[in-house]
């Protein structure tokens, strides 16, 4: 059986090719621009129960993290790199701020932990950020909020506007599953194994607006849909629109919200690698979007959710399961030019071929667990791996 990597550096011909890039002035090709959002819970250091110290925490970093803001609760913290052009960019601010944030943390008696479930200590009902919006939607959506201790990795790409937005969100969203499978990081909640790699997915999916997105025709037709769902009360504004992919409404970014947040700073590299490209991909491609049926498209959403890196997912062009490192490889042959034109594919193919070996993040975090039967030791695997040290397996 040939690796991602073999597979992804074979010669492609010109039949290859799925997509001609675009040339620019000079024969130089501008990268689309990308930014990264992470978010992260954080632990008691001794207990490694989740604690409701976001506001210490934030307090203590402001000024020294530009892109650090709060969460919808006290037991998070999320950041956000500044526009980047290229993946060591990304890569420079992801670092930076976990290592920052970690020690904040540490400081505090805290640990900063990037998972998408607390493992251990009780997180529902949620302690709340003082903050009106927040206080309204627990008031609109009553227990649905019970589950807003999750963690996701958010990725914005640049796009000219919004009618090259819907064209992406359209070419992207039967790819999402895969995804959602390569950075699974949440099979516990509060203290036992859910069955899922990501639970994350599957509690964030009880908001009425969350899941895959629908096709859509035009950016009149989305701005309809966003208006409906305000019209019915379920979305108090237009940010809670919260689809796996949508237009951001403070950017002129395409927004990739599928993921869990990512277990190391490279896995986010790679997500965000892989994003772009995507992105570029459909922009460029001048054939229409894979026609996947919104019922299959949520169920191969769960089945990913479920299954994570080690299962399988569901191929967009056939409809049938295939092992998900089988089908990373067909995603990868189809942005493959993109790829080389940002200067990503070695990094994407190394990036890839660590994962597949290692597993996911919630793969590590089962390994971690049956060497001793102690959640502690899934905490102190995360929080070792969000500050940057060498996984503990």
């Amino acid at each position: 059986m040939h690796t991602i990597g073999e597979i992804g550096r074979q010669h492609h011909g010109k039949t290859g090719r799925l997509v001609v890039p675009i040339p620019r002035p000079g024969g130089a090709r501008t990268p689309l621009t990308v930014g990264v959002e992470e978010e992260f819970l954080l632990v008691d250091y001794r207990t490694r129960r989740v604690a409701p110290r976001a506001p210490v925490v934030l307090a203590a970093a402001a000024g020294r993290l530009p892109g650090l803001q709060p969460e919808i609760t006290q037991f998070q913290v999320e950041t956000a790199t500044p526009v980047c052009t290229t993946m060591a960019e990304v890569r420079e601010n992801l670092v930076a701020s976990r290592e920052e944030l970690a020690g904040t943390a540490r400081r505090h008696g805290l640990r900063l932990a990037a998972v998408g479930t607390p493992v251990l200590g009780r997180a529902a009902p949620p302690p709340l950020t003082d903050n009106d919006r927040y206080r309204q939607m627990a008031d609109e959506f009553g227990a649905v909020t019970d589950g807003l201790s999750i963690c996701g990795c958010h990725v914005h790409v640049g796009i000219p506007g919004p009618e090259e937005g819907i064209r992406a969100s359209n070419h992207l969203r039967p790819w999402l599953p895969v995804l959602l499978a390569l950075s699974a990081n949440s099979p516990f909640w509060e203290g036992r194994d859910t069955g899922y790699a990501s639970w994350r997915y599957l509690v964030w999916a009880s908001w009425p607006t969350a899941g895959p997105p629908p096709v859509f025709e035009s950016p009149e037709q989305y701005e309809r849909a966003v208006r409906s769902l305000l019209q019915v009360g379920a979305a108090m504004d237009r940010a809670m629109a919260y689809w796996d992919i949508r237009l951001s409404q403070q950017h002129p970014t395409i927004e990739l919200r599928v993921c869990d947040v990512a277990a190391t700073a490279d896995e986010a590299v790679l997500i965000a690698a892989l994003t772009r490209a995507m992105v570029a991909t459909a922009l460029q491609d001048t054939r229409p979007p894979l026609a996947m049926p919104q019922h299959l498209l949520k169920a191969a959403s769960w089945r990913a959710a479920r299954d994570g890196l080690g299962g399988s997912c569901v191929n967009p062009v056939t409809g049938h399961p295939l092992p998900t490192p089988v089908l990373v490889r067909q995603l990868i042959g189809r942005i493959r030019p993109a790829l080389e034109d940002a200067g990503d594919l070695d990094l994407v193919l190394d990036l890839l071929e660590s994962l597949v070996a290692k597993g996911c993040g919630a793969d590590r975090q089962r390994r971690a667990f049956a060497r001793n039967g102690k959640l502690t030791d899934v905490v102190d695997l995360l929080t070792a791996q969000t500050a940057g040290a060498d996984e503990l397996v």
